[in-house]
């Protein structure tokens, strides 16, 4: 029997739209198996503790298992590149982190370029670090702490986790801003440094927040300031380096990104459920828990705080002549 050209047409279009499956029915659809979530850092750290809470609720909001996987290595670049390198199908994410708009300056031979290679899917958390001195240190505000660094130039040893890191970045911004000069001593690592700051090796430290709160807590150390523009609500009683150097902010931040070119409803779908977590209050509390407030918002806010974090951290870098260990 032969076909009309006009029937055979017919055929062929219907059968066309059939496979042809729509972004809305895709998205719903979405996830049909495990997504893994690559985090930066070792396991226990801070990236993967952020990236656990928010696996588990899109596991249980989803219904498919959204998987951790630690990627250790050059201050998070391994797992930039593992991730923007993957399929941009939705399947694969990054648990990214302020470290990732540092290392765009820092790492001059990085073989991607992290704001373009990456499609924003949703901020999570914002944390302060704060400033902490052992407590026989001659200074008791940031004021005092200035004026004796003024008085002492380059005498003050100003320890942090490591070349790059926030807790060095930090310090350097308050540097060039307060106008003062400081010894940088990078370690190995957050705990090092706080131990010894404790034994009064070094005088200050501009460091995360979940391992000092108790050392400031139990008196070990003294808090001089938390690293933002106004106080923070899990240490109300402790002022903002904002207060006494106008226009200083720098906070720690983690959020999600897929690759580029990740469908936009799975995107959409993804920033959604985030936001919904966002808002429950026992996630905020443990979010407060870890150091952190909340951060919502669209994809297209968190491209924006990418963009304006890499260029923020790059004049730091490029002014300080700040170099990877």
């Amino acid at each position: 029997m032969k076909l009309s050209r006009r029937r055979f047409l017919r055929l062929g279009l219907g059968t066309a739209a059939l496979t042809v499956i729509s972004p809305t029915t895709r998205a719903q659809a979405y996830p049909t198996k495990p997504v893994r979530i690559v985090v930066g850092f070792a396991a226990g750290s801070s990236n993967d503790i952020v990236a656990r809470l928010i696996g588990q609720w899109l596991s249980e909001r989803l219904g498919q298992p959204f998987i951790i996987e630690p990627r250790p290595g050059a201050g998070g670049s391994l797992a930039a590149e593992t991730v923007v390198r993957a399929s941009p199908d939705g399947y694969t994410l990054l648990l990214t982190d302020t470290a990732h708009a540092i290392n765009t300056t820092l790492y001059e031979k990085l073989s991607f370029d992290f704001v373009r290679d990456v499609a924003p899917v949703a901020s999570i958390i914002r944390a302060p670090n704060v400033m902490v001195v052992h407590p026989s240190f001659p200074a008791k505000t940031v004021p005092e702490f200035i004026s004796y660094a003024r008085a002492n130039p380059g005498k003050i040893s100003m320890a942090s986790a490591g070349a790059g890191g926030t807790s060095h970045m930090f310090g350097e911004l308050f540097k060039l801003m307060a106008g003062i000069n400081m010894v940088h001593v990078p370690y190995r690592g957050q705990a090092a440094a706080l131990t010894d700051l404790i034994a009064g090796q070094v005088q200050v430290d501009f460091a995360t927040m979940p391992p000092s709160i108790e050392y400031i807590r139990a008196t070990k150390l003294r808090a001089l300031a938390v690293t933002t523009g106004t106080r923070w609500q899990g240490l109300p009683d402790i002022p903002s380096l904002g207060e006494f150097v106008p226009g200083y902010e720098a906070t720690a931040w983690q959020g999600l990104v897929a690759p580029k070119s990740a469908p936009l409803e799975i995107v959409d779908k993804l920033n959604s459920e985030i936001n919904a977590a966002l808002s429950d209050p026992k996630m905020m509390a443990r979010i407060l828990d870890l150091g952190g407030t909340v951060l919502p918002g669209s994809p297209a806010d968190f491209r924006k705080l990418l963009v304006d974090e890499t260029e923020k951290w790059g004049q730091v870098i490029r002014t300080a002549n700040i170099k990877p260990e």
